[in-house]
């Protein structure tokens, strides 16, 4: 008996030896089988840190023009009739006034993707809160509150972005903010519904008789409890926020010369498509590879904290 005793006792410490998975935990091992957006990551992380240091490493700033090679192509490019063999060598060829377009398309890229993961972390706030204080609050300021996201959802989308765009000027840093204060509405309803779902669980309803105020309740119990859907939705912001600057530069609303970013670029590009057709492949192609990224990662992210997958 005191040998079954023993091994008893024994696989019982065992037992509580072990350590349980988080959700996070286990939403991360998830999201690393996932091939597609482990390598999303990677190609995104990559194009990331070529933005950020490769215009220091090239011999050309993005502003530089040099009227020996206007509209020279790529080294490597087939046809001879389009190639320059003066001013040094351009990877990715020059544009319509001789200046580098690998520099300018690495450094539209800083560009692009600071306004999609700015604009997506106003539209974050924004959305949050206010869906997170409409569902928790419910009965008519739900109402209210709700009816006002949906006038501005009637509104075209675009339209909205240029008359704050008029209103502040066409200012560098405002166009974050622009595009961020309209791509809140989606966040808000999101966060509205995870909220009016979450609000009648028991653990709010012991926070409620703890004496925690209403304030309290949405900080530390709400908002962590929606943080699933929201970082998938979050990653599929930032390319709608790309686009929309790319977009607004392509119309000439957004990114002014000398600055620069892929929406800039493809618009000189499409001009030039016929006689330059290099002036628009490659800052679409890195453009279209970041948008790719970003879809991978949610689709992961989307499947990692899905309960029903478990």
């Amino acid at each position: 008996m005191s040998v079954a005793t023993d091994r008893t006792v024994e696989l019982m410490s065992r037992t509580l030896d072990v350590k349980g998975r988080s959700l996070w935990e286990d939403a991360r091992r998830r999201l690393f089988r996932n091939r597609a957006a482990v390598v999303s990551i990677i190609v995104l992380g990559i194009i990331a840190l070529l933005a950020l240091v490769g215009p220091f490493l090239l011999a050309y700033p993005f502003d530089a023009q040099d009227y020996d090679v206007v509209s020279c192509a790529p080294d490597w490019w087939p046809d001879p009739a389009v190639l320059c063999y003066a001013g040094g060598s351009h990877w990715f060829g020059t544009d319509s006034v001789g200046r580098d377009l690998l520099v300018r398309t690495l450094y539209g890229a800083r560009v692009s993707l600071a306004v999609g993961l700015i604009a997506t972390l106003v539209s974050l706030i924004i959305g949050v809160a206010y869906g997170a204080t409409a569902g928790y609050l419910g009965g008519r300021i739900d109402e209210l509150m709700m009816r006002f996201v949906d006038v501005l959802y009637s509104i075209p989308y675009i339209f909205l972005v240029i008359i704050l765009m008029v209103i502040f000027n066409r200012n560098f840093f405002l166009l974050f903010v622009a595009i961020g204060a309209v791509e809140w509405l989606t966040m808000s309803r999101i966060v509205r519904g995870q909220t009016l779902s979450i609000k009648q669980k028991e653990f709010i309803e012991a926070a409620r008789a703890s004496g925690v105020n209403g304030f309290g309740i949405i900080t530390r119990h709400i908002i962590p409890n929606v943080f699933g859907p929201v970082i998938v939705y979050v990653t599929l912001t930032v390319p709608a926020s790309i686009l929309a600057e790319s977009f607004l530069s392509f119309l000439g609303l957004g990114i002014q010369e000398p600055l620069t970013s892929w929406g800039v670029l493809i618009s000189e590009g499409a001009n030039q498509m016929e006689t330059a057709p290099w002036m628009l492949i490659f800052p679409a192609l890195f453009m279209a590879i970041t948008l790719f990224c970003f879809n991978f990662i949610g689709d992961g992210l989307r499947d990692a904290l899905d309960p029903k997958d478990r």
